[in-house]
């Protein structure tokens, strides 16, 4: 939230009490927040050619990791190690935000998040979320976009 204050962004925080025995964290934000699971969006660290890298995909579909090392010209990619994860970002999994990480990585949002007015992300914290506008998503997280999603 700092981080989209400090470049002057409209945002809305919502919050919702976070049960630790949810099996889904996103599927627990859309239906706390009474969206549609399209606008919500998830966090996640995967490793392209070694590298960590941030792919932001709705929480409705997986990421399809073959696409995600294509949009960053990379060759392969698999998920990063839950720890390195957690340490490179700041943040907790389940809470992990694409926007003021402790180390900027190259982050790729999946472009179907361009269809909405607004998308909701984490703000750092189990049961907080930010509901932008994609296109701010996109400029403060120093994103790219690409079809990395799969339904």
């Amino acid at each position: 939230m700092v981080a989209l204050a400090a470049a002057g962004v409209p945002f809305t925080v919502h919050s919702y009490e976070h049960d630790p025995a949810a099996a889904s964290y996103g599927e627990e934000a859309w239906r706390a927040l009474g969206v549609t699971p399209e606008r919500v969006f998830k966090t996640l660290v995967a490793e392209v050619d070694g590298a960590l890298t941030v792919a932001v995909v709705p929480v409705a579909g997986s990421l399809d990791l073959k696409a995600l090392a294509a949009a960053v010209g990379g060759k392969r990619s698999a998920m990063a190690d839950p720890a390195a994860a957690e340490r490179t970002t700041g943040y907790v999994r389940g809470g992990i935000s694409p926007l003021g990480q402790r180390k900027r990585l190259v982050t790729v949002v999946d472009a179907s998040a361009l269809g909405h007015p607004t998308v909701f992300v984490s703000a750092g914290r189990r049961g907080l979320e930010v509901e932008l506008a994609p296109e701010d998503l996109v400029r403060v997280a120093n994103a790219s976009t690409a079809s990395i999603g799969r339904a």
